[in-house]
């Protein structure tokens, strides 16, 4: 029996892609090849498109079955395609029943079928709630696994597909969470990562309304064995008090933030239809690096929106060094079929080319700077193979003669541009448990 699920996009993706495995393998699914899709931009569509007709030329016995952002919001598209056997929504890959009737599907004989026959999406839109998921096939010991706590996205951005993908915002009780999370910490996993699609409006849709602060203080509490909590990317304007405080107050939530700011220019944002301006932004970052001076911080940012001017890019450019960015994602624009922003007067391909280029080069530049201020430091490493680590500001390093899955202080010798290098350190034992007093972040 063989399954195999080939991701594209986000971490959240990443995540489902293990169910979708555990699911599929369940279902007693044989020698299928499940493509795991992103819609964010054209190209990774058109990645999925030509990953399918590669796979199939490769494997021609294989079964091939569509998934995600893509195949919701592109269904027929993808059933379309002579390779596609069958196309599941973005809701239903993570029900074990879709794929017992998949893998039903895929053994009977299939003689000229219709495209429509292989697709099994329903309305997205229409799902309400949100069970948890726990991925009972992770690996006991595998340092660094995902909690899905959220899915959907009630804001409509004007260039975003993806709540067409992923439905309405739905969120896990925190309750359920805390368990989740408590189980992989007993397991032996040293660091979770809270996930959502929207992950600031976590809490909207459940009774009482609690926001993610609370939920990240609640794991804290309760699940005093986790030795370390990081939380995926946020919307800054979403932030709440509590998530602040426990940034500020507990060594065990790492200092490392991804800020969805999309530019850096106030009238793009509001043709972005965001609910930020670039003053929010920064003013956040300010704010969050008082609370946790050696914070890092990342951000999305879109080059080549429609209707960008040269001097809009440069506010987004200077957002670089004004909001002290460490990592960047950066998108150039794809226009979605659908969106807003696609009836939009459209920046030239070669003018959006060269300044994402110019952006990445920032990113680059800063990143080199972060790396640079790192050397000398003592950092709390967490080992995830037997040649990499990453700090608890989630930068690479370099590593040598140390167990994966352990926590380990190191000192950190140098870098070569993108990883940080770290000799072992026979004198720092790695952390365990929970310090009730943690260390003043500036001297960590």
């Amino acid at each position: 029996m063989s399954v195999d699920v080939v991701t594209f996009g986000c971490r959240l993706n990443a995540f489902e892609s293990e169910l979708i495995a555990r699911h599929a393998e369940a279902a007693g699914a044989d020698d299928i090849v499940v493509i795991n899709s992103c819609a964010v931009t054209n190209e990774a569509v058109a990645q999925a498109r030509q990953s399918i007709r590669k796979l199939k030329r490769e494997r021609p016995a294989a079964r091939i079955v569509v998934t995600g952002c893509a195949a919701q919001t592109q269904s027929a598209m993808f059933a379309a395609m002579p390779e596609v056997d069958r196309v599941i929504g973005n809701d239903d890959k993570l029900q074990p029943e879709a794929w017992r009737s998949t893998a039903q599907a895929l053994a009977a004989p299939r003689f000229g079928i219709d495209a429509s026959e292989k697709v099994a999406v329903s309305d997205i839109m229409a799902v309400r709630e949100m069970a948890p998921h726990l991925v009972d096939g992770f690996q006991r010991g595998l340092p660094r696994v995902f909690v899905q706590v959220q899915n959907g996205c009630d804001h409509r951005c004007t260039f975003c597909i993806i709540p067409f993908g992923r439905g309405n915002s739905r969120s896990v009780p925190m309750g359920a969470v805390v368990d989740q999370v408590r189980t992989l910490a007993e397991r032996g996993h040293a660091e979770i990562v809270l996930t959502g699609v929207d992950l600031t409006s976590y809490g909207a849709d459940l009774p009482g309304t609690p926001k993610l602060g609370r939920l990240v203080k609640r794991i804290l509490r309760h699940v005093p064995e986790l030795k370390r909590l990081r939380i995926s990317s946020i919307d800054s304007i979403e932030a709440d008090s509590d998530l602040l405080d426990a940034l500020a107050e507990d060594a065990r939530l790492m200092p490392h933030l991804h800020l969805s700011l999309q530019a850096g220019d106030d009238l793009i944002l509001k043709r972005m239809k965001r609910r930020h301006a670039r003053a929010d932004a920064i003013a956040f970052c300010n704010q969050v690096r008082k609370l946790r001076p050696d914070i890092a911080l990342g951000a999305d940012l879109i080059a080549g929106f429609p209707t960008e001017t040269e001097e809009m890019f440069s506010r987004s450019l200077d957002l670089v060094e004004e909001c002290g960015l460490t990592f960047l994602h950066v998108f150039p624009y794809s226009p979605r079929p659908g969106t807003p922003a696609a009836r939009m007067p459209q920046v030239d391909g070669a003018v959006i080319r060269d300044r994402a280029r110019r952006l990445r080069a920032a990113g680059e530049a800063a990143l080199r700077r972060r790396l640079d201020a790192e050397i000398g430091r003592e950092r709390e490493v967490l080992i995830e193979s037997a040649t990499q680590g990453r700090t608890e500001h989630y930068l690479p390093v370099s590593v040598t003669g140390a167990e994966p899955g352990s926590v380990q202080r190191l000192v950190v010798a140098g870098h070569d541009g993108e990883k940080l290098s770290a000799p072992p350190s026979v004198s720092s034992p790695g952390l365990t448990g929970r310090s009730s007093t943690p260390r003043p972040f500036g001297q960590q």
